[in-house]
């Protein structure tokens, strides 16, 4: 017992820490893969039957997804953007109080799958990711004149 409450605080800590060292891009990183990890948790409940932690489960997806995303969306940055978004997180919040009303493992995944597209598009953009160099061109070894 003491164990699993010590791995628990180190857990808590890691992701703490992670976060507190994290650029404002990393931390939505992070958003989508604790709110992607709290639908398969939910899933995994759902599957064995353990519906308060199912709901525990859910209740935290929707958390990060209302407090964490839709919260830090920039309305002033694009506001065609921002309103969509906040649009689709409305959306996907609905989707999983209904899964979980109706243990519908459909709507479950198809919010995972909205937050795995989405958050595939945010990586991609990511300011911090160092470019990879371009490909050398290759010369034939004929081409290249030694000593003249």
């Amino acid at each position: 017992m003491y164990a699993r409450t010590a791995v628990n605080a180190y857990t808590n800590v890691g992701h703490e820490t992670g976060a507190m060292s994290a650029s404002p891009h990393r931390l939505i990183v992070m958003l989508f893969d604790g709110a992607r990890a709290a639908i398969a948790r939910a899933k995994f409940h759902m599957e064995a039957g353990k519906i308060a932690e199912k709901g525990k489960a859910v209740s935290n997806a929707i958390n990060i997804i209302e407090s964490g995303l839709r919260a830090s969306l920039d309305h002033g940055a694009s506001a065609e953007l921002a309103g969509n978004l906040d649009a689709l997180y409305d959306y996907m919040t609905r989707q999983l109080m209904l899964a979980n009303l109706h243990n519908d493992e459909s709507r479950f995944n198809e919010v995972d799958k909205l937050l795995a597209d989405i958050a595939s598009a945010w990586r991609q953009i990511d300011p911090d990711a160092v470019p990879e160099p371009a490909p050398q061109a290759f010369m034939p070894r004929e081409a290249v004149s030694i000593g003249s």
